[in-house]
């Protein structure tokens, strides 16, 4: 009887909750900070406001169905929910503590609506089983937060990857100079991740392009150790298999000594000290 007498009444609770979801989200953005300096919050255009009241609306919908459904379903149904909002390019351009602040404020609303509704029902609830409300409450939304935290973070980091990967491709661009001769202008550090994107790039552009030579020029590389001194022998053997041939420019003293150093044979590999020189050698230029 007082499992049963538990199931009714927290079905008449989610019942109250869902007649007063629209109600929810109505009030949460009316009180919403609208002073983020980012952010889906800060957001002025109505697109935007409609579907961040829409996803806020979703929100009330699936967090109402912790009162009638077992814990588990409740949470593989709601983590549609957070899938979808974690993964939404507005929310990923929110700073985290932003939208923690706004899942604390919807567990304040619900805690405050358990009050109302145990107010119109004066005398009919037990402590127990308001308490167990309350409980219910804290601990469905500390799941989908950590839920929704944990998904976020790894689009997050999936977004962040992408973009470091188009940076470092942009950073090293083949450059065609005619038909046959292109450019590889290196400019800043480069480290081990760098440079086995720009082995992968450039022996791709290059056979996208169809060149038969390539001017590497290092002139913009601030340092050149071991580990880079050895890429850049490795891309240079690479591009003879398919048939490019080389040329090194901006080689600086320490350049050489690191090599020579290494062991590194760059025989048969004409090197010139500025870009200017290789390009006239090649009559790319006049003098």
């Amino acid at each position: 009887m007082e499992g049963g007498f538990k199931l009714h009444k927290n079905k008449e609770l989610h019942s109250f909750l869902l007649a007063k979801a629209r109600n929810l989200t109505e009030e949460w953005y009316n009180s919403l900070d609208k002073n983020d300096p980012s952010g889906v919050y800060a957001s002025d255009d109505p697109n935007i406001i409609n579907t961040l009241k829409k996803q806020n609306f979703d929100f009330h919908l699936h967090l109402c169905e912790a009162f009638i459904r077992e814990e588990t379903a409740f949470l593989e149904e709601f983590q549609k929910w957070i899938l979808r909002i974690a993964q939404d390019p507005q929310h990923l351009n929110t700073p985290i503590h932003f939208m923690l602040r706004e899942f604390f404020r919807v567990r304040e609303q619900y805690l405050d609506y358990i009050k109302d509704f145990v107010s119109l029902h004066m005398g009919e609830f037990p402590n127990e089983v308001i308490d167990s409300w309350n409980r219910m409450i804290l601990k469905a939304f500390d799941k989908v937060m950590l839920g929704f935290v944990e998904e976020h973070q790894y689009y997050l980091h999936q977004k962040l990857s992408a973009q470091q990967e188009l940076i470092q491709e942009l950073s090293s661009p083949v450059i065609t100079l005619n038909n046959e001769v292109a450019l590889l202008p290196l400019v800043g550090d480069i480290d081990t991740r760098r440079a086995k994107l720009m082995l992968e790039n450039t022996l791709n552009q290059c056979a996208n392009l169809g060149v038969n030579f390539l001017v590497i020029d290092l002139s913009g590389v601030p340092m050149i150790d071991t580990m880079v001194a050895h890429q850049i022998f490795h891309l240079i053997k690479a591009l003879r298999l398919i048939g490019v041939t080389s040329t090194l420019t901006g080689v600086r003293p320490e350049i050489a000594q690191t090599a020579v150093q290494q062991g590194l044979e760059f025989n048969g590999v004409p090197t010139y000290s500025t870009l200017r020189q290789a390009l006239i050698s090649m009559a790319i230029i006049k003098r």
